[in-house]
């Protein structure tokens, strides 16, 4: 009988091994624990969980809990094994980490279609069928080989992402929409400040707090290109309004001057739904980023989809490299899942895990791939990571920003949220 391999025994990794060996298809898992272990991971067992023991929201009209309804319709294991190692946490799903670990790995071994094997990968078959769920912290030679398979260019090393924002929730009471000097079709919506608005911001931003980073997180370099906003602002007070703060070219409508600085926000999706600070990489705190940047007029009332992030994360450029159904373009028979493919968070990279897995054993079975509508959260995290228009792509995780608009306008925020929920619902009860 033919087999499938699936590299990786984090989240995506089991999710995909489990999702095939369903399938009655006979699947060997790799994973280099025991042999070794990065330097995030302390135990031996699978979809150890590192940074936090949070699986988010819980209810259903949250991003975060509409992902993981949706993954329950998979028969997700990661589901299974956080509602049987659930810790109280109010509103959020948080887990026993080693109950949850033991679980699942539990799970894994004891499931006859999977072989375990303890290896270090050095370079992916292209020939036979296999899913890459190696993680954020996938070096060494199995890096190498990826990078070749993704012409070298498309694989990062490092997170350096600005927040993005939801248009609806830009005030274009104080936003114009332009480009410098006039050129392009308006491609920047334009949040302007004035002097006094400006110091303000300038002073909150260099006394924020920022994220203290493990060792392992740490950029060896930070590359003047992608240097953190708020350290950019600490070289002196104009500093960031000659960077990316400048306001050359432009002219407010409502005012007839140029503004003293300006903060501009370039499309992130086709839909136009979302928006990103440019040149707002940062460190700071998400509660900071959220008080500091909604300092700037227009975003006063910003709803953030993504914080800013800086840290140690290979993720390859998705957009250019793969399939809707999650299989690279050069090489149909290789499916990425998980952080390396460019989802950020635990539950989008056990989700991730799932389609691959199916859509794998689609492959194997000659069957059509899956995949999800942008209705769904699953399907609209996937659809933006497969997104062919996206640039400058950064990992995403579960927002509903990425959703396609509703056809009602529903003002009140938690309604329009259990819109979104009730719209994906009804699409997977009817299946």
């Amino acid at each position: 009988m033919e087999k499938i391999t699936v590299i990786g025994g984090g989240l995506a990794g089991t999710e995909a091994a489990l999702q095939i060996a369903e399938r009655g298809i006979k699947v060997d898992l790799i994973e280099m624990k025991p042999i070794k272990r990065s330097p995030a991971h302390k135990s031996d067992n699978f979809a150890e969980l590192v940074c936090s023991n949070s699986l988010k929201a819980s209810r259903i009209d949250s991003a975060a809990g509409l992902l993981k309804e949706e993954m329950r319709h998979f028969g997700s294991v990661c589901m299974k094994a956080a509602e049987c190692c659930s810790v109280a946490a109010g509103g959020a799903l948080a887990v026993d980490r080693d109950k949850f670990s033991e679980f699942i790995t539990k799970v894994v071994k004891n499931h006859p279609n999977i072989t375990v094997k303890s290896e270090i990968v050095k370079d992916i078959d292209t020939n036979g069928i296999t899913v890459v769920a190696t993680g954020p912290l996938t070096e060494g030679d199995l890096a190498e080989s990826i990078a070749k398979m993704c012409n070298s260019q498309n694989l990062s090393f490092y997170d350096a992402a600005a927040p993005i924002v939801t248009k609806e929730s830009i005030d274009f009471d104080s936003a114009f929409e332009a480009s410098r000097y006039g050129k392009g079709t308006d491609d920047y919506i334009n949040c302007p400040l004035n002097k006094e608005e400006y110091e303000r911001f300038h002073n909150e931003l260099v006394n924020a707090e920022g994220v203290i980073l493990s060792e392992f997180d740490k950029p060896v370099t930070v590359y003047e290109g992608c240097m953190p906003i708020e350290i950019l602002a600490k070289r002196g007070e104009d500093s960031i309004r000659f960077g990316p703060m400048k306001p050359v070219g432009l002219r407010d409508p409502k005012t007839g001057h140029r503004p003293w600085a300006v903060v501009q926000l370039r499309r992130e999706n086709a839909e136009g739904t979302l928006y990103n600070l440019v040149g707002f990489q940062t460190n700071l705190k998400f509660p900071e980023q959220k008080r500091v940047f909604s300092l700037i007029p227009a975003l006063k009332n910003a709803e953030f989809m993504r914080f800013g992030v800086m840290h140690r994360n290979s993720f390859i450029n998705s957009p250019k490299l793969l399939n809707p159904d999650l299989s690279l373009k050069k090489y149909p028979n290789v499916f990425f899942a998980g952080q390396l493919s460019g989802v950020e968070g635990y539950m989008e990279s056990a989700a991730s895990g799932i389609i691959a897995g199916i859509n794998a054993a689609n492959r194997l079975k000659g069957l059509d791939g899956l995949v999800l509508p942008k209705i769904t959260m699953i399907g609209a995290l996937l659809g933006y990571i497969t997104d062919s228009t996206v640039e400058n792509f950064q990992p995403m995780g579960a927002n509903i920003g990425i959703l396609p608009t509703l056809e009602e306008k529903i003002k009140d925020k938690r309604e329009r949220y259990m819109a979104y929920a009730q719209r994906s619902i009804d699409w997977f009860n009817k299946e």
